[in-house]
């Protein structure tokens, strides 16, 4: 399997995917704003289903499920063998989810005030604390819909039918969209709870194309009565310990929410809200894609015995997110704030709410390429077993936020938390780096090797082409919204173009580099044809 080309689809689409949520974004800065209505909905009612999609969806559930589907589906029965063990899967996983979704539909003032900290320095009234309640209560059907998407998903993409799953969440973003442009309210308290209303819709859009992708794919899950039978119970074993280490940056990012609404003044939350939706667009493109194709292609080569194989996909893998994630960073530490701008000062959200925004962002970047190297290293660990290993690490690197947001809070308000989890991400990769080395299931080969100092030295010199520019298209970033995005569209644009340019004046890449892997689409296209 060609790696570039599957990332191609799957992150084309991811991308497709985080630029309307920077459009859904970009209207609720509009209708919203940064005030008490935006920072229950982006750090409560928004953030516990975006969570638990990290969480369970696009970790825990595919780190269990995965490896063993295509165990059994690599077996002498095949496929249906496989297709039997998804519906047992299903068959418990169900019920589980429905108790699941009441019991925290039942519990969801308490969980509301353990998110957000109570809005302590908010000082809310009890209306507007119940306001944020409510509108916890209405997203939390999501997590349901998603995490029966997540087992359909799982399935599709260990058929190689990763595009069907890049794909979904296309919808909840449109979702979103269409509530806002069309359904906004008179104030940023009915605008946030239309906003809650299509995240539960969105839920709802996505797994019903799942269902249908499995159905035109010839994958169809029949009810059966639940029975913990021995494969069900290694998937629920491998579950719990996966979530705490695929969702180590979620768990982060939940605890550093909640500390901020404790200690911060109104408005903070949403600041990181955003700093985090834009330090997500690389991550969610290049992560996100990453961690989806690796784990079913390693488990399968590690199946197959094939372990040379499986580390020369990994050390691509991280070869790949750092093409494309050093220069991101660069970019978000030059230019957070103009970025900022240009994309949500606008209405409600002032000059001052993006110049502080911007500071979250720049405090983020610093921990962008660590986020995705954890999508990229995890499934050297899922892949041969061991989810353990990962969450010790995860529950480290929790600790380090915790101490991190309590010691930096104090000293730079709501740029802390950013820069706590990013710090303690790093920590996170750092050692499960070590130990894959340790163990000999990771060695950098030399084309790595060579092309890291390389790719460094090429994402600075986007960043000094990026400066230039921003000084000169600066006027236009507050303009009308077709003026600053086309200003924006000019200053990413600068920044690629310097930086493609500066791979090949480096060495990072070569021609004989790229004429490799055009070779390896070719070889991977022709058994289709033929």
């Amino acid at each position: 399997m060609n790696l570039v080309k599957s990332l191609g689809s799957v992150g084309g689409l991811t991308l497709v995917s985080r630029v309307l949520a920077l459009l859904r974004d970009s209207l609720a800065a509009r209708y919203v704003g940064a005030g008490f209505a935006s920072d229950a909905f982006n750090g409560v009612a928004f953030r516990l289903p975006n969570m638990f999609r990290a969480l369970f969806a696009e970790g825990a559930f595919s780190a269990a499920f995965i490896p063993l589907f295509n165990k059994k589906a690599a077996g002498p029965e095949g496929l249906p063998a496989g297709y039997a063990f998804a519906e047992r899967a299903l068959a418990v996983l169900l019920p589980v989810l429905i108790l699941f979704t009441v019991a925290m539909l039942l519990a969801a003032w308490p969980i509301t005030y353990l998110l957000s900290g109570g809005f302590a320095r908010q000082h809310p009234t009890h209306e507007q604390f119940a306001f944020a309640v409510m509108l916890s209560r209405i997203t939390l059907p999501y997590l349901a819909l998603i995490s029966l998407a997540s087992l359909l998903g799982g399935i599709l993409n260990s058929l190689d039918k990763f595009w069907v799953n890049a794909a979904a969440p296309i919808l909840l973003n449109l979702a979103m969209i269409g509530g806002l442009w069309f359904f906004h309210g008179a104030d940023e308290y009915e605008t946030a709870r239309v906003q809650a209303i299509s995240v539960t819709v969105g839920g709802v859009l996505q797994l019903a194309w799942l269902i249908l992708a499995c159905h035109r794919a010839g994958v169809d899950m029949r009810l059966r009565m639940p029975r913990l039978d021995k494969d069900v119970r290694e998937m629920l074993r491998l579950i719990v310990p996966a979530a705490a280490g695929a969702g180590a940056s979620q768990i982060n990012l939940l605890i550093s929410t909640s500390l901020a609404g404790s200690l911060l003044a109104s408005g903070s939350i949403t600041y990181i809200y955003y700093a985090d939706r834009l330090n997500q667009l690389p991550l969610g493109l290049i992560g996100i894609g990453l961690g989806t194709i690796l784990l079913p292609t390693i488990s399968r080569l590690l199946s197959s015995g094939q372990d040379a194989a499986a580390m020369e996909t990994q050390n691509r893998g991280i070869e790949l997110a750092l093409f494309l994630t050093l220069p991101a960073t660069i970019a978000f530490l030059i230019a957070a704030e103009p970025i900022v701008r240009g994309l949500f000062q606008y209405g409600h959200f002032t000059a001052l709410d993006a110049k502080r925004c911007g500071w979250a962002l720049s405090a983020f970047s610093i921990g962008l390429p660590s986020y995705v190297l954890v999508k990229v290293l995890t499934p050297g660990y899922y892949a041969r077993g061991d989810t353990k290993t990962p969450v010790r690490y995860a529950m480290l690197s929790i600790g380090i936020n915790i101490v991190g947001n309590l010691i930096l809070i104090p000293l730079i308000g709501h740029v802390g938390p950013p820069l706590a989890t990013a710090l303690a991400s790093t920590v996170n990769v750092a050692m499960l780096y070590r130990t894959l080395a340790a163990r000999g299931h990771f060695v950098a080969d030399a084309g790595l090797r060579r092309k890291v100092p390389r790719l460094l030295l090429a994402a600075l010199l986007m960043g000094a082409t990026i400066y230039a520019f921003e000084q000169l298209l600066d006027p236009y970033l507050g303009g009308p919204l077709i003026v600053r995005y086309a200003a924006l569209g000019v200053l990413v644009g600068a920044g690629g173009a310097v930086y493609g340019v500066a791979c090949f004046v480096t060495g990072a890449y070569r021609i004989a580099d790229i004429k490799g892997l055009l070779r390896k689409r070719g070889a991977t296209s022709k058994p289709v044809q033929e």
